[in-house]
């Protein structure tokens, strides 16, 4: 089964970039799906989803983030530093479950797909066994509505949405920080809506970017 999830995930990639990123990403997904202990390879369209009524509009397919992406992001901001590590938009967990096993000890996802979440629960279940220390939540909800635990203090999205759901994503979070005055952080791959945070007050602190097309920022208010 895996190699048949690496086979068309290579093609997917391929196809809609190209054979040379395609082939980077690939092997970095079969080393770090090993490292890692869990299964989140592939690329999925939201077909599913509409066939059963939800609204699909304003998401994007389900990726994710590269390995050495996420690997990259966490060596500029500890995730054992953070007392609360939020993902929106968190797909089948991949970076939950990194950020797990490099110290964060609670956790919580949101997604609106109820397939996604089970899938996420599996893999933060697996982390958790090596990581025993590990508390975390998923939640099946829309991120529009999802309010920000007052507690939270790291947020990572890769690219899950578009402007107009991001919006309100920012609104909710700038709630948050009024009731409660904290630093947030913010760890955004594929930032598409980054001009969004910056037009809000946030500042970026680390920018990488391998390949053209794997992107991720450090934005901090």
């Amino acid at each position: 089964m895996a190699f048949l999830d690496y086979t068309r995930y290579f093609f997917y990639l391929a196809s809609n970039w190209n054979i040379r990123i395609a082939t980077h990403i690939i092997g970095r997904e079969v080393k770090g799906e090993r490292k890692y202990g869990i299964q989140t390879t592939g690329a999925d369209e939201l077909d599913s989803l509409e066939e059963k009524g939800i609204d699909t509009e304003h998401a994007t397919i389900y990726m994710p983030v590269s390995y050495d992406v996420i690997e990259d992001i966490f060596r500029q901001y500890d995730p054992s530093l953070s007392k609360h590590f939020i993902d929106i938009g968190c797909g089948k967990g991949r970076a939950m479950c990194v950020a797990a096993q490099m110290g964060a000890t609670k956790i919580t996802g949101i997604d609106f797909s109820k397939e996604f979440c089970d899938q996420s629960k599996l893999n933060l279940l697996k982390t958790q066994q090596r990581f025993p220390v590990l508390q975390f939540k998923v939640l099946n909800n829309d991120a529009f509505y999802f309010e920000i635990p007052a507690d939270a203090d790291c947020i990572f999205m890769f690219n899950p949405f578009d402007e107009m759901i991001m919006s309100g994503v920012i609104e909710n979070i700038e709630i948050s920080l009024e009731e409660n005055p904290r630093t947030i952080t913010i760890i955004y791959a594929n930032p598409l809506q980054k001009h969004l945070f910056l037009d809000a007050g946030y500042t970026q602190t680390y920018h990488t970017q391998k390949m053209k097309y794997l992107e991720a920022v450090i934005l901090q208010k």
